[in-house]
């Protein structure tokens, strides 16, 4: 029964248009998640700038029955 549905079906060739088929989104994306990386950087590169060197050096806990 199939067979005699497409017994004169003839593929047609389709010739790809990227303004017909609106496939540019990928570039859009590509954009957005290379400014997004940029961004993440520049933010992390101004919090380690912000804090400086502030290395804290936390004393030992003392306790009433250390041996000495």
């Amino acid at each position: 029964m199939n067979r005699e549905l497409f017994k004169d079906y003839k593929p047609e060739i389709l010739v790809y248009d990227e303004a017909v088929d609106g496939s540019g989104e990928y570039k859009i994306r590509e954009k957005h998640l290379d400014t997004k990386a940029a961004l993440l950087e520049k933010i992390r590169k101004a919090k380690a700038a912000a804090k400086g060197n502030k290395t804290t050096f936390r004393q030992p806990i003392r306790t009433e029955n250390e041996v000495k």
